[in-house]
């Protein structure tokens, strides 16, 4: 009887390296090497589960969108508009410098910039976290909880935005602000956009 494969817990297994790779040492100072040697592999072993770099560190990304979506759109689904709203703006944000989920994407993302593949799934993150914010604001609107000032979708476009410039901010190795002013910052916006005086 044959043995039954373990190619997926071996591909798992480099997914997971390569993530804490990323991590510690940086999308752009990370070579095929750190990956095998993290996982007690020859450079050839990794080549043999993924035909090369690239197509690990897309994994890795795919991974990725894939945990931080699901927990955003999680956290959207519970309470009223105004509930969700709040539970999803604090849930963009990165807690730190040691936000391993949210450093994990802003170091895939430089990718974005030269390689077609990776952006196409940065867009789709970007394009994912504006549907969950766009049917917040619409049921929010529907219920007369909120008074937008502006489209759903281009208010839900710019708390994305600010998610993400404040998110680059606060995982600097020398953040130029605290968590908790950009999320202040947010919430000010919000509370404009939204007609919603008492979102705090």
């Amino acid at each position: 009887m044959a043995r039954p494969s373990r190619a997926p817990e071996r591909r798992a297994e480099l997914i997971a390296v390569a993530r804490r790779a990323v991590v510690e040492r940086g999308v752009l100072n990370l070579r095929l090497r750190d990956i095998a040697d993290g996982a007690g592999l020859s450079s050839g072993s990794v080549l043999y589960y993924f035909p090369t770099l690239t197509d690990l560190l897309q994994e890795v990304q795919h991974e990725a969108v894939e945990r931080f979506c699901t927990q955003r759109e999680e956290a959207a689904r519970r309470g009223t508009p105004r509930d969700r709203l709040l539970a999803t703006i604090r849930g963009g944000l990165p807690s730190g410098s040691d936000d391993e989920l949210c450093v994990l994407l802003y170091e895939l993302g430089t990718i974005a910039r030269r390689d077609p593949a990776y952006a196409a799934r940065h867009i789709a993150l970007y394009e994912r976290q504006v549907r969950i914010y766009t049917g917040i604001l619409e049921a929010g609107a529907a219920t007369g909880e909120f008074t937008l000032t502006a489209d759903a979708v281009a208010i839900a476009r710019n708390l994305v935005a600010l998610e993400d410039g404040y998110g680059l901010h606060l995982t600097q190795a020398v953040p130029t602000l605290e968590r908790a002013t950009a999320e202040a910052m947010l919430l000010s916006y919000a509370r404009t956009a939204c007609t919603l005086e008492d979102l705090r």
